[in-house]
């Protein structure tokens, strides 16, 4: 059997290996780049081109109801334009941002131009070309753009929008915070102790009754910590005893003081989540064109300005905060938002907060993006032997209000009783067992009631996890935005995204017998700067005033198991700790080196889908049938080769536009160069116009009507071309807006594209943090 392929010659070694493997049959992952439309195939001398799919129907963001407007040429014969109905099975890789549609079902096949006996013998044709173990690979931005305005929802979640304590500077910051009461715990053969719940490296020496803050390689020294801080210039001697272990070796090489001798930065101290507005120095402010509003310059906070009103804008975390001066009080104002922030240009100064502005369409890209189930089929029994729960002395559970669940309170782990049977969600899996120390079986299925957690539980985002078992060696699982800490919320206006469910979770302690006392914070709200990335769809958090590691809250642990105890100020889970280098989603205990921890999947790898011997992740699969792949070559050409067991293959169509759109009413379009509607008919294109009259327009939407829930019977049930009535108006509109959509999604699919080369090349084309 002879597999014909190109390869991406500028991804260098990676893809020569995955290409040497797929010669000799061995299936390996391809990295993701959109191929492009429209797409061709050929078998045994006849040849397809498809175009980009036109949604009809996306049901939870997994059952996919669409037209494509395709191209069929017969062995020797010539081409014929038509319309194909799909209904498939959608996976969506979020990372990479790409969808493979799979299980494709062909309801309809239509060509508007020929007449019954050769709309189904080219129908038969089409059928040979889209088999049920087919697939085809699209960008997430070009199926995103598809969805119409006005058809995003989702249930929204009550959260609570109450102020974080807000402070504001006009020079270097550290936002101290510690969780809660003050815990601290002595370091051994010292006469030093360091604090366990604050979000910076804080030491306290017991000697001199003094704090010592690290800053980088500056400290700080105050007598409490509420402050004041001041530069120290000398250290305790105590410091030169700190172990020599990797829990001290990043402090160890602050020692003695390497940083400025100068002024000491502003440090506001808080115990409950805070959030900071640092300027450079006293505040700057811009006007946004055709508004009545400006922002801030000299921040990286989303600082605005309603000038008529004289009203300060605050967003963070998704919410909107108003005062009438910096300094405060703040109430929440995302509910009636004025009306002047859904006119901020989408390319301009400012337009980086517009997926939190209710409305825009950036909000809704973001409600749908948040909805899109990310899928994993995790082998059974690997899963279960990677699994094992960790407790903090015998296992505590503490009931979940208006429900009669209870969840374990001495564990870093997501383990919930219902009536005598414990179910553990671990990295968006379900688990269960008759004990609460296992052993872990994989859970078949989930009980609803696991379903009604409300937001005010620390355990909530579990009931964005769904599971069911798709064979007697795997399962299929799938989580939403919420699992990973975003929450839909709910205006007059429309559905926004926001970080945390707004809910204060108190902390966890526990002090064994020896060792450093446990502590154990649930996410937070406030406190970690985040921000929404258009980019990746998740929620990053800032750096800088809000700690050297990210501003995700510190802890310390000791494993009784193994007997080693540990401390770290960026991140923690019972499997590890993130470096500084890396970032870390506490909801669901999973740190990466990139992502902000948006990949739920992190023992289990990130497949979309897997299932059995097939297996399907961006542009590449492999199945039986033979392997689809994504290539370019050095020339500068692009496509998607297929290679089949039969020998046929596929490609994208060089020199061909994206132009031809299947109509809802079965018939084929296209745009002339000075933008025109044209439609297939007779054999040709013919330029057409929409009818004025009612009774046109009303004839028309009937015959729509009709063509709708009409058999697959192709020509034989339509009236001759001569009989059909000109464009209509409302079919104008629906192209119109497919064509729109289109590229749209073509502008988004390269914007991720370029931002995910530079970010690859250790470049940026991000934008500064909100």
């Amino acid at each position: 059997m002879t597999r014909r392929f190109r390869i991406w010659e500028e991804c260098g070694v990676r893809k020569v290996v995955a290409y040497v493997l797929l010669l000799f049959g061995i299936p390996s992952l391809i990295l993701a780049e959109d191929i492009g439309w429209p797409r061709e195939m050929t078998q045994n001398g006849a040849h397809i081109v498809y175009y980009q799919p036109q949604i009809d129907r996306w049901a939870d963001y997994r059952t996919l109801d669409a037209r494509m407007a395709i191209s069929v040429t017969p062995a020797g014969g010539k081409p014929t334009p038509g319309v194909v109905s799909i209904q498939a099975r959608t996976d969506a890789d979020k990372e990479t941002r790409n969808v493979v549609i799979s299980n494709i079902k062909l309801t309809d096949i239509r060509f508007p131009s020929v007449d019954a006996a050769g709309d189904a013998k080219l129908g038969e044709l089409v059928r040979t070309f889209f088999k049920p173990d087919n697939t085809i690979t699209i960008s997430l931005d070009r199926l995103t753009a598809e969805v119409e305005e006005g058809k995003v929802s989702g249930p929204a979640v009550q959260v609570d929008n109450k102020p974080p304590k807000i402070f504001v500077s006009r020079g270097p910051t550290v936002l101290l915070l510690v969780d809660n009461k003050e815990v601290r715990a002595a370091i051994e053969k010292t006469k030093l102790e360091f604090v366990v719940n604050a979000n910076w490296t804080v030491l306290f020496d017991t000697a001199g009754k003094k704090y010592y803050l690290m800053n980088g390689k500056q400290w700080l020294t105050a007598d409490k910590l509420e402050g004041p801080w001041t530069v120290a210039a000398q250290l305790p001697k105590e410091m030169n005893k700190l172990p020599a272990d990797q829990n001290w070796e990043e402090v160890k090489k602050a020692i003695p003081p390497q940083g400025p001798a100068g002024a000491a930065p502003t440090v506001f101290f808080s115990n409950v989540p805070a959030e900071v507005i640092e300027f450079k120095g006293p505040p700057v402010y811009a006007k946004i064109p055709g508004t009545q509003l400006t922002y801030a310059t000299n921040t990286k906070s989303a600082v605005f300005v309603q000038t008529d009103e004289q009203k300060f804008y605050y967003l963070v975390s998704g919410r909107w905060f108003r005062a009438a001066s910096l300094d405060g009080p703040w109430s929440y104002a995302g509910g009636d938002l004025p009306s002047d922030f859904a006119k901020i240009p989408p390319n301009g100064p400012g337009s980086d907060v517009l997926a939190a502005v209710p409305g825009t369409q950036e909000a809704m890209d973001a409600v749908l993006l948040a909805q899109i189930p990310t899928t994993a089929i995790v082998n059974i029994k690997e899963a279960e032997a990677q699994v094992k729960v960790q407790y903090d002395g015998e296992p505590q559970f503490k009931p979940i209000e208006t429900t009669q669940l209870s969840y374990a309170t001495n564990t870093q782990d997501k383990v919930i009783k219902f009536g005598d049977i414990y179910y553990l969600c671990f990295q968006a899996v379900w688990f269960m067992s008759t004990t609460a120390n296992g052993p872990w079986k994989v859970a078949s299925s989930v009980p609803k009631e696991i379903y009604t957690i409300p937001p005010s539980s620390p355990v909530y985002n579990v009931t964005y996890v769904t599971q069911t078992q798709t064979s007697p060696t795997t399962v299929e699982c799938d989580h939403t935005a919420g699992y990973l800490g975003m929450f839909l919320v709910g205006t007059a206006v429309g559905l926004t995204i926001a970080y945390g469910t707004g809910y204060y979770y108190p902390p966890y302690y526990y002090h064994p017998p020896y060792g450093y006392p446990i502590y154990r914070p649930y996410p937070v709200t406030y406190g970690v700067g985040a921000f929404y990335s258009p980019y990746s769809g998740t929620y990053g958090v800032a750096r800088g005033a809000y700690g050297p590691y990210g501003g995700v809250t510190g802890a310390a642990w000791y494993n009784p198991s193994t007997g080693r105890y540990g401390r770290s100020v960026s991140a923690y889970g019972p499997y590890g700790s993130a470096t500084a280098a890396r970032t870390y989603n506490p909801y669901t205990g999973v740190y990466g080196a990139t992502r902000q921890g948006s990949n739920a999947y992190g023992n289990w790898g990130s497949s979309v889908a897997v299932r059995g011997d097939q297996w399907a992740q961006t542009a590449h699969r492999t199945t039986s049938q033979g392997t689809a792949a994504g290539f370019r070559t050095s020339e500068g050409a692009r496509g998607a080769g297929y290679s089949g067991a039969n020998g046929n293959s596929g490609f994208v169509a060089q020199g061909k536009n994206d132009n031809m759109y299947a109509g809802k009413n079965g018939d084929v379009y296209r745009k002339d160069s000075s933008g025109s509607w044209q439609k297939y008919e007779n054999g040709g294109w013919s330029d057409t116009s929409p009818r004025p009259t009612p009774h046109t327009q009303n004839a028309s939407m009937t015959q729509r009507t009709q063509a709708q829930q009409r058999p697959t019977q192709g020509a034989a049930n339509r009236p001759a071309p001569a009989q059909q009535p000109a464009i209509s108006s409302g079919t104008i509109q629906q192209l119109d807006r497919d064509a729109q959509a289109r590229q749209t999604g073509t502008q988004r699919t390269q914007q991720f594209q370029r931002s995910e080369r530079a970010r690859n090349s250790g470049g940026t084309t991000r934008r500064r943090p909100r």
